[in-house]
């Protein structure tokens, strides 16, 4: 028997990550953050799989780069964060810190998480125990302040220490290695680092 939902992690551009989420059961399809169109077509295509969401998590063109044509190709509707309507073009459906949105047929929570920038939103489904964090936080590190505040940062990771322990993060880059390195600067003698 097939999984409900699968995760398909497309790496794109020089350290991003685009994320494929599929309900198998609905045969609904939505991609995250997609930085480039044709790496995500190339999966959809030989899944034989049609496009039905895009979802943004903060408007850098990194995460936006892929909406328009993706959105074109499977006339897909794009969900984006309502604080960045201004800087993300058309958004069909604008959302907000609380509210409650359907991905990919599953329901999904709309965390407010300022500081990478200030409109970014985290997408939480509590009854898989996900969360889309875009730019706000990497293995051992979190996202560049480039709108926020350091406070905003701050409370953004604060959220996410409140979710479930179990909660698996998916986020928009891989930081890992220099994230280490710039821990181990800071901090030689941890041996858990080490």
């Amino acid at each position: 028997m097939k999984n409900i939902f699968e995760i398909i992690t497309i790496k794109s551009l020089s350290d991003n990550y685009i994320w494929i989420l599929r309900n198998n059961v609905k045969n609904l399809t939505t991609v995250i953050d997609p930085a480039d169109d044709d790496d995500v077509n190339e999966v959809l295509i030989s899944k034989n799989w049609k496009l039905d969401q895009i979802i943004n998590t903060h408007h850098h063109f990194d995460h936006t780069n892929g909406n328009l044509k993706l959105k074109n190709k499977w006339k897909a509707e794009l969900i984006g964060p309502e604080k960045e309507k201004h800087k993300i073009n058309n958004i069909d459906h604008y959302v907000a810190d609380g509210d409650k949105v359907q991905i990919a047929g599953l329901d999904a929570l709309v965390i407010h998480s300022p500081g990478h920038t200030l409109g970014h939103v985290m997408y939480y489904f509590e009854n898989e125990k996900i969360l889309f964090a875009g730019d706000t936080i990497f293995s051992l590190g979190c996202g560049r302040v480039f709108e926020g505040t350091m406070y905003d940062m701050f409370s953004s990771l604060i959220k996410i220490k409140k979710l479930d322990p179990k909660t698996l993060i998916y986020c928009g880059h891989e930081y890992t290695e220099n994230n280490l390195k710039f821990a181990l600067e800071v901090n030689p003698n941890n041996e858990n680092l080490k």
